[in-house]
């Protein structure tokens, strides 16, 4: 997994896997959900990020089973 943040446009991209797109869905206008040939997600695209996520607040935590 993947997430790159691009302050110059204010875009959280976070890819769950690798692989090539087969459509990109519209969850609402500033949110994309990009799907592989099977329908299973591979990465979300949200602009707006900085106050739709909070950004400088963002923390990450792996969880082993």
């Amino acid at each position: 997994m993947k997430i790159k943040y691009f302050q110059d446009t204010d875009t959280l991209y976070i890819e769950f896997k690798q692989g090539p797109i087969s459509e990109t869905k519209d969850l609402d206008e500033n949110t994309l959900l990009d799907l592989d040939d099977k329908g299973q997600v591979c990465a979300i695209t949200m602009e707006h990020a900085r106050e739709r996520a909070d950004i400088p607040t963002f923390s990450f935590e792996q969880i082993s089973a």
